[in-house]
């Protein structure tokens, strides 16, 4: 009787898991609108066609670097908070919620008059969403268990893809149909309408899609060192970020390869945020432009699955270098671009490898850190992950400036990927994820 019991526990508790990981990648499949949609197509388009048509290259790089470094700096500390007082859920709804309104916000944008409100409601937009990516990346290790981390990670892109995709492919639907519905409206006043709906439209899509992780996923266990426990909430946070400052090269691999991942993650980084942007430079239509990243949502998902199987097959590093190598190919190839055909096909060179890279990063990352400490340390990947709309987009925006060619920028990529692929080479997991576990050996669970 007792082995039945056992045995229906045991089913139950698996089921509950398997609830967990569904919740856990539906926050994927919720955020990654504001991806496909304000970060990547409808925004950049919309800003570069009605806003302003003659600097955009070179102010929005300047925006997306912004919003991306303030997103940066301030993940750490507040990831070590998170962990102090076992709150990755609270936080990852704080700013889920500052990404939704700031969003929805967007629907007042008007142009050519609010430049200036469209570039502060994006930026914030970026803080929230890529604030809530520390928390909701923290929640990993405690959702998915040791040897399903790639296999999950890779499943929340995949998701993230249909789901980003599916709005976006609404979105496309209301600007290129929804007008003629509007028969006695301007057909540009339509267009514009439609296109600000369509921003409003992802902070619905955000926050209904979020609902299940709230719900499904458990806080994780709280640990702390014992030293810790009577201490001021803030002054752990802070104390804990400089602590991890000072340490994080004792963990010379995890240190490593966030350095690695900073590096070549800003290549990935910026050919996802400027692609729309550039290949307005080049004179091509709005409709090739956001009908390729449509196409790119879609293929990119069975992908991100095939690299999370992969990588069981060739290793993660080799995974991802593979990646590296295709994305240093596309930038070249970027270099001679000339076509509206040429932009589609190499859209689905980079549906091959984003997510698949993306995802075997984050679950790497994942393996190399203290358990204990997953929102701390996934606050410093986040400044590796979030520095590539930093530093990539501004050099794409400085070398427009200064050559006023934007192949020149595209190219100039390719350093990003070939300096990844050496240094992550020297990245040695086992002994990474070893020391992780001698690191969680010292702290004690607190109830």
């Amino acid at each position: 009787m007792e082995m039945g019991e056992d045995k229906l526990v045991e089913e139950q508790n698996e089921a509950k898991h398997k609830k967990a990981i569904w919740a856990w990648t539906m926050y994927d499949w919720a955020n990654s609108a504001f991806a496909t949609t304000i970060m990547a197509s409808i925004l950049p388009a919309y800003f570069s066609t009605y806003i302003d048509p003659g600097n955009s290259v070179a102010i929005w790089g300047s925006v997306v670097a912004i919003g991306s470094l303030i997103a940066a700096l301030i993940s750490p500390v507040l990831g070590a908070i998170a962990d102090f007082k076992g709150s990755k859920k609270l936080f990852l709804g704080f700013f889920a919620g500052l990404g939704v309104v700031s969003t929805a916000l967007l629907l007042l944008v008007k142009a050519p008059t609010d430049w200036l409100l469209a570039c502060v409601l994006y930026i914030l937009g970026t803080v929230g969403f890529a604030g809530s990516l520390v928390f909701y990346d923290g929640l990993l290790p405690h959702v998915a268990r040791e040897d399903e981390m790639d296999k999950v990670s890779s499943r929340g892109y995949a998701v993230g893809y249909i789901g980003g995709g599916l709005l976006l492919l609404i979105n496309v639907l209301m600007i290129f149909f929804g007008p003629k519905l509007l028969p006695n409206m301007d057909t540009d006043a339509a267009t514009q309408l439609m296109m600000r709906l369509s921003l409003a439209s992802v902070a619905v899509w955000w926050a209904v899609f979020s609902l299940p992780l709230f719900k499904y996923v458990k806080e994780p266990v709280r640990k702390v060192e014992s030293a810790e426990l009577h201490l001021n909430v803030v002054t752990v946070g802070f104390k804990r970020f400089f602590k991890a400052l000072k340490n994080i090269s004792k963990f010379k691999d995890l240190f490593l390869f966030l350095l690695t991942f900073l590096i070549y993650s800003n290549g990935i980084g910026t050919i996802i945020t400027m692609a729309v942007i550039f290949g307005g430079d080049l004179g091509f239509g709005n409709l090739t432009l956001i009908g390729t990243l449509l196409l790119v949502q879609f293929v990119a998902a069975p992908f991100a699955i095939l690299f999370g199987k992969l990588s069981q097959k060739l290793g993660i590093k080799r995974a991802i270098t593979l990646s590296l190598i295709i994305y240093t190919l596309i930038a070249i190839v970027g270099y001679f671009m000339s076509k509206e055909w040429h932009f589609i096909v190499l859209g689905l060179g980079v549906a091959t490898v984003q997510g698949g890279s993306q995802a075997l990063s984050r679950s790497l990352v994942g393996q190399l850190m203290p358990k204990s400490k997953t929102a701390e340390f996934y606050g410093f990947f986040s400044v590796a992950e979030k520095f590539n709309t930093v530093v990539g987009p501004l050099l794409f925006a400085v070398v427009k400036l200064i050559t006023d060619n934007s192949r020149l920028a595209i190219i100039s990529l390719v350093i990003f990927f070939v300096v990844g692929m050496i240094l992550l080479r020297k990245v040695d997991i086992d002994r990474g994820v070893a020391q992780a576990a001698a690191e969680d050996a010292k702290m004690i669970t607190v109830e």
